[in-house]
């Protein structure tokens, strides 16, 4: 995967939109995931367990599950197809893997570097499909008895489809789905951190990342402090195209039709008191980083999804409240919490109902050792880690008893 930096970073670029910092760091985190996969195939174990059968050894072990069906999105091509790969295979399963429809090229090179590598015939089984197949061809492939489980990173609105796909047929089903990150800015926050942070969560990859900080939940005795120095930044973001111009941090949006779906959002959000402080609306699929102040619930950019270089701001009074408002969403994916009382931070990082949640740092973040996925609307289930083994393996109760034991009847 290393000696194919340069051809990934390239193919991805030109294939998403992803500027080279993004496609680059796709190389990064996909080595790293096969390596800490790697170093999983010691850590699939069972136990023995007490049994009050005199004579009798009890244990559980772990087995392969059999075929898995794994679909991953465009936007992190490499790391979120290679986790979708790499995590059944090491726990003894074949993968049946359906690329994107829009990053077809991307995820083939992912399938291409495990054949290359030596995987042996049938472990890995590489799929596309016209979009317009999709429907049926994922159901049938569901449906089919030797696939037994199902893993899915994408949309909610399509993770809803899947779940219901699978639960048609009793298989289980580990969902990534959407997000609406939240940031909060306690009142005695680094506000110089928290903007460092704010700029990277929200801009890294246009803001087409599932993590990408969607709502700064900011107290009001630092608002206008933050909000002027996260709009000065955001302002200064290079635009482009970063095929043409690898510099530019903000280049087109993977759709156009991405850009009038802000717009609506934004013009809901003007017309009921919210203030644009920098940048603008979409023109189809370029946009300026923007940012959207004095957004209170009434509005639709409140709580949809834009994944899009466009945040938000919501002003609040005190610890409650920005724990009530960080948690008034329907998606619970990532969140970060910036406070100089560490401990007071601590709390409310416990309070936040998100997969995972970071002190002074980006909501934007991602390690292969560290368990990965969210709660309520977006998903259930835990990508990275040892947490995948529960995902990709059967637990299985095995007893090996005295063949002249009494028995009660």
């Amino acid at each position: 995967m290393e000696s194919r930096a340069e051809e990934f970073t390239e193919t991805m670029t030109r294939e998403v939109g992803a500027a080279p910092l993004w496609s680059g760091f796709n190389v990064f985190l996909t080595a790293q995931l096969f390596r800490e996969a790697a170093s999983l195939a010691t850590q699939i174990q069972g136990e023995t367990l007490p049994t009050d059968k005199p004579g009798t050894l009890s244990m559980t072990v772990r087995q392969p599950v059999g075929v898995v069906l794994s679909m991953a999105p465009w936007n992190g091509a490499g790391v979120l197809a290679a986790r979708a790969i790499a995590y059944p295979i090491v726990c003894g399963n074949s993968v049946v893997f359906r690329a994107s429809e829009g990053s077809p090229r991307s995820h083939a090179m992912i399938a291409q570097v495990l054949l290359d590598a030596g995987l042996p015939a049938g472990v890995l089984n590489f799929l596309t499909n016209d979009p317009a197949d999709s429907d049926q061809f994922v159901e049938s492939i569901i449906a089919n008895p030797a696939v037994r489980r199902v893993n899915f990173t994408g949309s909610t609105a399509v993770g809803r489809i899947i779940g219901e796909k699978a639960g048609r047929h009793l298989k289980p089903v580990l969902l990534e789905l959407g997000g609406k990150a939240p940031l909060v800015v306690l009142d005695d926050a680094d506000l110089e951190g928290a903007v460092n942070a704010a700029i990277f969560g929200a801009y890294m990859y246009q803001g087409q990342i599932c993590m990408s900080t969607e709502r700064f939940v900011v107290d009001d005795t630092v608002a206008d402090e933050f909000v002027s120095a996260f709009a000065e930044r955001a302002a200064r973001l290079p635009e482009g195209d970063p095929a043409r111009d690898p510099s530019c941090v903000i280049g087109p949006m993977y759709k156009p039709e991405s850009g009038d779906r802000i717009n609506a959002l934004l013009e809901d959000a003007l017309a009921k008191g919210a203030t644009i402080v920098t940048g603008g609306k979409a023109d189809g699929a370029r946009m300026p980083a923007t940012i959207v102040d004095n957004v209170t619930p009434d509005m639709d950019i409140y709580d949809q999804e834009t994944f899009g270089p466009v945040t938000t701001i919501v002003r609040v009074s005190g610890v409650e409240e920005a724990v009530r408002v960080a948690n008034d969403t329907e998606y619970g994916l990532a969140a970060a919490v910036f406070g100089r009382d560490s401990t007071r931070a601590l709390n409310v990082a416990m309070r936040i109902q998100a997969g995972h949640v970071h002190v002074n740092g980006a909501t934007v973040q991602n390690e292969a050792q560290a368990p990965y996925g969210g709660t309520k609307a977006s998903g259930f289930g835990r990508f990275d880690g040892r947490a995948v083994i529960d995902e990709f393996t059967e637990l299985k109760w095995i007893t090996v008893e005295p063949s002249d034991q009494e028995y009660p009847i």
